[in-house]
């Protein structure tokens, strides 16, 4: 398959929906204008929107269709964003670069880049509830973004990820911090997408094992990268892990045993759903295209 084609394909279908939830959010001036802007400057920065894809191509490996799923592919994005903002303040990591822009807090103050955060975040789950598909499923996906998000996910990882920033994490800590800072929401969006669909309960594991393994992988490339990347490339200031004194991969294991780390979970990944036919091509070639970042 062209992985080219299909990543271009579900960016413009994810972009076309979050152009047209951004717009909606100022319709009887019910959302102050400073807000509004500042939601949609983060929102709309650009960006690999691949937690909407994993979800989309979870949900074809299942047999769905991508126009099922994009509303709730999409709200992925909206929380996404909602944690690259906050992670980006000043009391969190403290950047003043993302997606090659200044950091939302940078350009409407602190006040402000929290509060849209916030209604990012919470927006999300208005879009999820209003979604066209049955209660029940769409429960089971509230509970899975709820788990992802909160402290048993992603803000527990960013938790860990301060509270260790300037001292030697343990490899177990390091591993806490990667799996949920990062790698919940990944395998959440995943697991979502077949939920959906509808998926058997064997296909429901074999996706989640994917999404682990794969999630696991994004963070440890990203940790290489923010090595040997540039600013132009990371979209963001690159050595700003190794400056903050913040744990990663390459710093704990060292560089040539994190990019090892990275092709044998691929390889996990990649073998965890191979008894899933070609529907679930596409997650097969984002895996390799993650691993190849690494380069």
């Amino acid at each position: 398959m062209d992985l080219n084609s299909y990543l271009k394909k579900n960016h413009r279908l994810v972009d076309g929906f979050l152009k047209s939830y951004i717009s909606s959010t100022r319709r009887n001036n019910s959302c102050p204008k400073t807000l509004h802007r500042s939601m949609g400057y983060s929102l709309m920065a650009g960006g690999k929107r691949l937690r909407p894809i994993f979800a989309i191509a979870g949900h074809e490996a299942v047999g769905g269709r991508a126009g099922n799923i994009i509303p709730i592919a999409a709200s992925l994005e909206l929380i996404h964003t909602y944690s690259l903002i906050h992670d980006d303040l000043p009391a969190m990591d403290d950047d003043d670069l993302r997606r090659n822009m200044p950091t939302n807090h940078k350009v409407f103050g602190e006040a402000t880049a929290i509060l849209a955060g916030d209604a990012l975040l919470t927006d999300a789950f208005s879009i999820v509830s209003n979604a066209n598909a049955k209660p029940d499923a769409l429960l089971n996906i509230i509970r899975e973004l709820t788990y992802a998000c909160g402290p048993h996910g992603m803000v527990g990882g960013q938790t860990a990820d301060i509270l260790l920033e300037g001292k030697k994490a343990k490899k177990s800590e390091l591993l806490y911090i990667h799996t949920h800072k990062t790698g919940a929401l990944i395998r959440a969006s995943v697991r979502i997408g077949a939920i959906l669909g509808v998926a058997s309960q064997k296909e429901l594991n074999a996706l989640s094992k994917y999404g682990e393994n794969v999630g696991l992988a994004f963070q440890i490339v990203d940790d290489i990268l923010d090595i040997t990347g540039t600013d132009e490339e990371l979209g963001k200031s690159a050595g700003a892990d190794i400056l903050r004194g913040k744990n990663t991969y390459p710093s704990v294991f060292g560089m040539e045993t994190s990019k090892e780390e990275a092709k044998i979970l691929i390889e996990k990944a990649l073998d965890a759903i191979g008894d899933l036919n070609s529907k679930a091509d596409p997650l097969r070639e984002i895996a390799k295209y993650i691993l190849r970042r690494r380069n």
